[in-house]
């Protein structure tokens, strides 16, 4: 397809999903909270940004609080209002379960839930979902008993806690104090000890003693210091495509028409920033869907991996089990690289089997590098919805 007729479609599909990519920043995708490169312009990396509130709430109108919760999870449905009249300091955390930047930071809320909560800190999780399946309470309620999270969740899957808050981060983290309403904010990892030095201090003017608590000394997740770059988050869906700073897909066809099956031929010529496709795949809004069972692993989705970590998020089209395969220039995954999910079959290849709508852990090399990451499989249910990449030691 000429070069000419893709761009046309480009900016014709950019303008008919304008909306959808204003409502909101996806996990890993912005320039504030969730870029993963550090040092890239206008771009605070994973550290985040962090606002300290004066003169109690930062937004005109009623105050802040729950809003259109489709339901509860380790909690009876609670109002952050009451919660501050009685004397609690509330610390609310927007997150989604397969955003790996939202994941980094649940050990310190662990943490802070552990040392805090029975000395007037409530962590009130608001789980704004960022795909469809993420508004699904099994889906959630799986998410949050493995990662042993304690603290009410609420499932705010319409975003109107979101678009009440005027919140456009995941993660995102909200102080409410009974005093002065919203006190601080912090969007992104990181800032780990100044966050929660805004916690004691909240509390400890709301009146409660905290000083035989221990403060945090990790301020932010170690880096790879090697890693001078690291690829973007990449999305499957069509929705997502349009992006300041370029298009996920890096084949033409995939712009002639949206919700199309069509044979993709990989000819090699990888760009960053992109995935490519070898095989039979259909473009839909949220993902890029194998389109065929074959016998064989055959048909790929391909990119060129800049990172030491590599997460995909994938949802089963349909009630099943497969494997996807993943390799690292066309060789399987050594031990060494592999991720948390990453199993060997008898023949020494690396996949992953999905069972459920989840990010999996796929790649963590000992350092950073670059390397044609592939992924296939043989199902017509294996449906990728997002990538997303790590420079940090010992993590994903």
């Amino acid at each position: 397809m000429p070069r000419l007729t893709a761009r046309r479609y480009r900016l014709l599909l950019s303008a008919s999903i304008s909306l959808a990519v204003a409502a909101s920043i996806a996990c890993g995708a912005d320039d504030l909270a969730l870029a993963e490169t550090p040092g890239s312009a206008g771009q605070s990396g994973a550290g985040g940004s962090s606002t300290p509130v004066t003169g109690g709430f930062a937004r005109s109108g009623p105050a802040l609080d729950v809003v259109g919760i489709a339901d509860w999870i380790n909690s009876d449905p609670i109002s952050i209002q009451q919660t501050l009249d009685e004397n609690k300091v509330v610390l609310v955390d927007f997150w989604t379960y397969t955003c790996v930047n939202c994941l980094r930071t649940l050990p310190f809320l662990q943490d802070w839930h552990n040392k805090y909560s029975d000395h007037g800190l409530v962590i009130l999780g608001v789980h704004s979902p960022e795909f469809e399946f993420e508004k699904d309470l099994d889906n959630v309620q799986e998410s949050v008993t493995q990662e042993g999270i304690d603290w009410p969740v609420a499932l705010d899957s319409d975003m109107q806690t979101w678009r009440a808050f005027g919140n456009r981060f995941w993660p995102a983290k909200y102080l409410l104090t009974p005093a002065g309403g919203l006190e601080y904010n912090h969007f992104g990892e990181g800032a780990y000890v100044e966050t929660e030095e805004e916690i004691r201090a909240a509390l400890e003017e709301a009146g409660w003693d905290v000083s035989g608590i221990p403060v945090g000394t990790v301020n932010n997740t170690p880096r790879d210091r090697t890693a001078d770059r690291v690829t973007r988050e990449i999305y499957g869906g069509y929705e997502r495509s349009y992006h300041p700073q370029g298009l996920y897909a890096g084949d033409d066809e995939y712009y002639i028409e949206p919700d199309s099956t069509r044979i993709y031929t990989d000819d090699g010529d990888y760009r960053a920033q992109q995935f490519f496709l070898h095989g039979e795949w259909t473009n839909t809004a949220e993902a890029i869907v194998h389109a065929r069972e074959t016998e064989e692993p055959t048909d790929y989705i391909a990119l060129l991996l800049e990172a030491r970590s590599a997460n995909v998020v994938v949802e089963p089209q349909r009630d099943v089990t497969f494997r996807v395969y993943a390799t690292l220039d066309d060789e399987p995954l050594t031990p060494e690289e592999a991720g948390d999910d990453i199993e060997f079959d008898e023949d020494g290849n690396s996949y992953f089997l999905v069972d459920e709508a989840r990010m999996y852990r796929v790649v963590e090399q000992p350092e950073f590098a670059q390397r044609l990451f592939k992924l296939s499989s043989t199902s017509d249910a294996f449906a990728v919805f997002a990538y997303t990449f790590g420079i940090y030691d010992g993590g994903f």
